[in-house]
């Protein structure tokens, strides 16, 4: 069973789904859903559109070079069928997915990191722009109290 890659957004097109487009130069792209195909057909950069997978590599969302991703590369071998082989081979690739997952964690962290930075720098820059933001909410009794107050015995109390 074969698992090929959607030529536009690069997710996992199963056996039996999708669609299949080949042109004239019999070069092949396969897509996942009709959403990929109708922009394909639209002549769309899949770089610029921003749910897919190649743009989130060229805007630095996401690991472009890692050595798990060797393991994804399709080899067209025939290889014998080896009860062990296989055996090892479902082993690795759980290991492969454990490690992936826990660089893809470290990447999100580091750059969330610097966001953090950003985001704490912005909100000083903005109290201090207006410290108005800082002073105190008044409570829903101090409103009630001071319009028990007539408006001179306001004027007094502020």
């Amino acid at each position: 069973m074969r698992l090929e890659k959607c030529y536009f957004c690069s997710s996992t097109v199963y056996p039996g789904h999708g669609i299949m487009f080949v042109r004239n130069d019999s070069k092949v792209f396969r897509f996942c859903r009709s959403k990929c195909h109708k922009n394909f057909k639209k002549r769309r950069n899949p770089r610029k559109t921003r749910w897919t997978k190649a743009f989130r590599k060229a805007a630095g969302k996401e690991m472009v070079m890692d050595t798990t991703f060797d393991f994804e590369k399709r080899r067209n071998r025939p290889v014998k069928y080896d009860r062990d082989l296989v055996a090892k081979t479902v082993k690795v690739m759980k290991r492969v997915a454990d490690i992936k997952e826990r660089r893809a964690a470290a990447f999100y962290e580091m750059r969330m990191k610097s966001a953090r930075k950003e985001a704490v720098t912005r909100a000083r820059k903005e109290i201090a722009e207006d410290i108005r933001l800082l002073e105190p909410v008044p409570t829903k009794d101090v409103v009630l109290k001071k319009k028990d107050k007539g408006p001179a015995q306001m004027e007094l109390a502020d």
